[in-house]
């Protein structure tokens, strides 16, 4: 199984963490101590839990393009994109 991780750097210290899970992080002195520090409380993790995926049924993707020929929504937004570009040009 592999996570996305991101690896930062501030003070001297290398944080690694997973992307979407801001709590399962590891700050260590090197970034490769910061990476087999965060695999090991990934690993610690998943031995006492259980890891599942979860699949959310419908969604808004139902939604999408429900509106596309309507009038007056393009109206406003035609509205909002001018109000946009007149304030870039100030």
């Amino acid at each position: 199984m592999s996570f996305p991780v991101i690896v930062e750097q501030t003070s001297g210290q290398f944080c690694a963490s997973v992307v979407g899970a801001p709590e399962l992080r590891y700050v260590g002195p090197s970034r490769d101590a910061a990476i087999a520090g965060l695999q090991k409380e990934l690993s610690r993790r998943a031995s006492v839990g259980e890891l599942i995926a979860l699949e959310v049924p419908g969604g808004v993707s139902s939604l999408a393009g429900q509106f596309a020929d309507d009038p007056t929504l393009a109206d406003i937004t035609a509205e909002i994109y001018q109000a946009r570009a007149a304030e870039r040009l100030t």
